[in-house]
């Protein structure tokens, strides 16, 4: 009897959560479980089980398998352009079923991102700063029935609260109990100014479908070299302590301001310094991959460079 009464709590909630007028927030997902299975489908479907007026949208499920920092730079690079309230759910969790902590964490932004506490939100953290971080109570925020489930978190458990959420069944207080503040972060090379008045960042990732190569460096520590298209810049990118490549490019507004084939140092999408050859491969050309050992050095050109 009781479990019945909860069951018609439970719709009644939904309902009212339903009519109440209020729009529902985005569920946005990332994962990566690719798309030749089913896997996207089922968190999908959950979600739309929960509450059919949420709408659902898609980051990427390409994130090379178990690889934490990628998504977690693929997750910085998208958030910030989706509506204050949006929900994200992220799963690149190699470590389900493990104790690893399963957490929504609210922003200081007021997104929300629900996923393993892995490294996944180191980015961010950085970039959007974190308000509130709440630990899923599986026994109020889990698909019923999946209890015997231990490997996959990302349709039973985090779909089924970020739909919750995005939905208005439940407020973030209602996630579960509040934890620290603070997010698990992979380490990696943070922008900055050297005394001799190069830039340092880190390569934490490419544009991979072109093979251009991004670096962290920001535009404002990027201003303090006064660019201007046409002045020449040497380009240092190390693989920890290995040099990789050394060269002098023109910094220049897009790509076709230099010739076919030709390299350029450019402020990317993000307007984050980067490289790369107008109508080639940048990354495959200079054998260049990117993540948390790869870093860039900047610098006004007092010579010729290198392997351009």
């Amino acid at each position: 009897m009781r479990e019945r009464l909860i069951a018609i709590a439970g719709a009644l909630g939904l309902a009212a959560a339903s009519l109440s007028g209020a729009p529902a927030a985005a569920l946005v997902f990332l994962s990566d479980f690719g798309v030749k299975d089913g896997a996207v489908s089922a968190m999908k479907g959950v979600a739309h089980g929960v509450s059919p007026r949420v709408p659902l949208f898609d980051v990427t499920h390409e994130i090379p398998p178990y690889d934490i920092w990628q998504g977690a730079y693929r997750l910085a690079q998208a958030a910030p352009y989706w509506p204050v309230g949006t929900v994200f759910v992220t799963v690149v969790d190699p470590g389900v079923g493990t104790d690893r902590t399963a957490v929504v964490v609210r922003t200081k932004t007021g997104h929300y991102f629900v996923g393993p506490d892995n490294g996944l939100y180191t980015f961010i953290a950085e970039r959007m700063g974190i308000d509130r971080v709440r630990k899923i109570d599986e026994t109020r925020n889990r698909l019923k029935g999946s209890a015997a489930s231990y490997t996959f978190h990302g349709r039973d458990v985090f779909a089924y609260a970020g739909a919750r959420l995005a939905g208005g069944i439940i407020a973030f207080a209602g996630v579960g109990p509040e934890i620290a503040r603070e997010v698990k972060r992979i380490p990696h090379e943070k922008p900055r100014a050297e005394g001799d008045g190069s830039l340092i960042g880190g390569v934490p990732i490419l544009d991979i479908q072109y093979g251009n190569v991004w670096s962290d460096i920001p535009p404002a520590l990027f201003k303090t070299l006064n660019p201007k298209p046409g002045d020449h810049f040497r380009v240092e990118i190390r693989h920890g302590e290995k040099p990789v490549f050394d060269g002098v490019l023109p910094y220049a507004k897009s790509f076709g301001d230099v010739p076919e084939g030709k390299p350029l140092l450019f402020l990317n999408s993000l307007l984050e310094v980067s490289v790369a050859l107008n109508l080639g491969n940048f990354a495959e050309t200079h054998k260049i991959v990117g993540g948390p050992e790869w870093s860039m050095r900047v610098s006004r050109a007092g010579g010729s460079g290198g392997n351009q």
